[in-house]
């Protein structure tokens, strides 16, 4: 048969078909078409990624040969083992970074011999001598790199714009050897880099400042403001700064807001910082759009006040657990920033929603004042809104989320949780009124049955994410309604449904045939039957959580790892699987529980 492929298309267009590909699966099968598309394949990849597997210097300069990428990421730990890690260190805070190093560096001679999987200098420099065009470097939680690593490094790859060193044992020396060869960085991430002090900051601002535009800090309790005093003078090209520190006081911030006028994206959780900052922030940085401002204890209205009155385009402004802000300061943000769409507001008891109106997205989240009133303003004022998200608004029923419908009909996502006297009503509206509705997570609702859900299913063909987990009063005749009117559906939580039998999931087999992912742990009733009727019917299926099922045994699992194709997790009691599937499927199984 002759190839029409190959003689027709440019290695530039098959190179861009390669990437609009959705999936690593697709892209391997490619690779294995030919020579030139295992090639070509290779090229369309721009970010090459290694998690915790002993990658040793040939591993790495074979990936090198086929992958010509502007982007390595290392990730050598968990989120789990990263918090744990990230306390630890705390907890050590006072040893100096020589002692540190020292041991870190004893350490990599020890697992050397031993043969550690853990990415170290050795494997940093095979990376900077293999990978020449190297543009983008992520080290995450990389404990044995050190200093010495990073400096070889950077000799050899001068054109990195993009630095993460989260969570890395690296020092002062290792910093401003980046800042003396790779004066292009413009993106430098120091979180939990608590090796670090003023000098090696100082160091970089001074040789590679110009170029920098995004700036990542936290937990670096040797960081003070001698540092950002030196950011704002030399880092005036600066437009993203996220600060978690508490050796950060008013005057750094105030030398950053000065010097930096740029800046447009600003996260802080400083519990030193006062009103005086952030007035210097609505004074000099007139281009903000996003402001985040995380556990602050010394704020007031009058730091909103200036945002409000310099900040006039501002878009996002997220406040978390800032007690002394209220209504009055809000309404000051919202009458002078026009182009504000998108407000978090997350456990600030005094903060309701008065002047609200435009906003596109909105989060309340542990807000115990809002109450039905505040949600019928949004809905009369925000017509444009089109996500809205609600965690433990415990005063919330449905007569706001029926204002809601009906005002909002533009509305795409609803996202409640633990909200307990939001129940059918409520939900109906939003079928009956939001026609464009795609994704709806109802999690913990105790009062919304399938009368809610029947109407979902009548009213929102384009719904492609549903979330019911814990709905207790949900059952067969709700899932059906689903199954039977959107099909468009590619994401489903039914977890812990306990009226949930095999009639649900055989029709979401017949009505939703592009389901990818689902969740059905904790379904009593659930059996064989309709877990292979499902799994044959959705080819598309590439996730599967079934744990706490009893109806659902080894033979279940074997047929939905065979019928399948693209699965790519399935999270399963160790019991239920056969050796057989264990062999056949094995890197595509998790284990809840081993012991079960």
């Amino acid at each position: 048969m002759e190839d029409q492929i190959n003689s027709t298309l440019a290695d530039d267009e098959l190179i861009e078909i390669f990437r609009r590909l959705d999936s690593t699966y697709s892209r391997d099968s490619c690779s294995l078409v030919c020579k030139r598309w295992l090639y070509l394949e290779g090229l369309s990849r721009k970010t090459i990624q290694f998690g915790r597997s002993g990658m040793t210097d040939n591993t790495v300069r074979l990936f090198a040969d086929r992958f010509v990428n502007q982007s390595v990421c290392v990730n050598e730990a968990s989120n789990s083992t990263a918090t744990r890690l990230g306390k630890r260190r705390r907890a050590v805070g006072s040893s100096t970074s020589t002692t540190r190093f020292g041991r870190g560096s004893n350490r990599n001679a020890s697992n050397n011999k031993t043969g550690t999987s853990c990415f170290s200098d050795s494997g940093l420099e095979a990376v900077g001598g293999s990978f020449t065009k190297l543009e983008k470097l992520s080290l995450i939680w990389c404990s044995n790199v050190t200093d010495l690593g990073l400096k070889s490094f950077a000799e050899k790859c001068r054109t990195l714009k993009s630095l993460d060193l989260q969570g890395c044992y690296i020092g002062d020396e290792g910093l401003a050897a980046v800042g003396a060869c790779c004066s292009g960085i413009n993106d430098l991430n120091l979180r939990f880099c608590d090796g670090l002090t003023d000098k090696g900051l100082v160091l970089f601002a001074l040789c590679s400042g110009r170029n920098l535009k995004s700036l990542g800090v936290a937990a670096c309790a040797k960081i003070t403001d001698v540092s950002l005093e030196k950011v704002g003078s030399h880092c005036r090209s600066l437009e993203t700064l996220s600060l978690d520190s508490e050796t950060i006081h008013d005057k750094g911030l105030l030398a950053v807001a000065e010097g930096c006028r740029m800046m447009k994206v600003l996260k802080l959780q400083c519990r030193n910082l006062t009103d005086e900052a952030l007035q210097a922030v609505g004074s000099f940085c007139l281009s903000l759009e996003l402001l985040a401002l995380y556990s602050f204890q010394k704020f007031t209205d009058r730091s909103l006040y200036a945002i409000g009155k310099g900040c006039s385009r501002l878009k996002n402004l997220t406040l978390s657990d800032c007690y002394f802000l209220s209504n009055k300061g809000l309404h000051f943000v919202a009458a002078g920033c026009p182009e504000l769409a998108q407000i978090e507001i997350n456990g600030c008891h005094n903060i309701g929603t008065n002047g609200l109106n435009g906003l596109s997205e909105l989060s309340l989240l542990y807000c115990q004042r809002i109450d039905n009133d505040a949600l019928t303003e949004i809905g009369n004022g925000c017509k444009f809104l089109q996500a809205l998200h609600l965690v433990d608004c415990s005063s919330i029923g449905d007569f706001a989320i029926c204002c809601i419908a009906r005002g909002c009909t533009n509305l795409r996502k609803l996202h409640i949780r633990r909200c307990y006297e939001v129940g059918n009503e409520g939900i109906i509206a939003i079928g009956q009124n939001c026609k464009l509705l795609s994704d709806l997570s109802i999690r913990f609702c105790d009062s919304i049955g399938d009368e809610a859900l029947i109407s979902i299913g009548e009213g929102c063909p384009s719904l492609q994410l549903l979330n019911v987990s814990g709905c207790n009063q949900i059952g067969d005749a709700g899932i059906m309604a689903i199954a039977r009117g959107c099909p468009r559906l590619s994401h489903l939580d039914i977890s812990v449904l306990q009226k949930l039998t095999d009639r649900a999931l055989i029709d979401l087999g017949e009505g939703c045939p592009l389901l990818k992912d689902i969740v059905i742990s904790h379904c009593r009733e659930i059996t064989n039957i309709g877990l292979s009727y499902l799994a044959r019917r959705c080819k598309l299926l590439e996730s599967c959580h079934l744990v706490y099922c009893p109806g659902i045994t080894e033979t279940g699992i074997a047929t939905l790892i065979t019928s399948c194709t693209r699965m790519k997790k399935v999270l399963v009691e160790k019991w239920k699987v056969s050796e057989r599937t264990k062999r056949h499927a094995g890197s595509i199984i998790n284990y809840l529980c081993v012991d079960l």
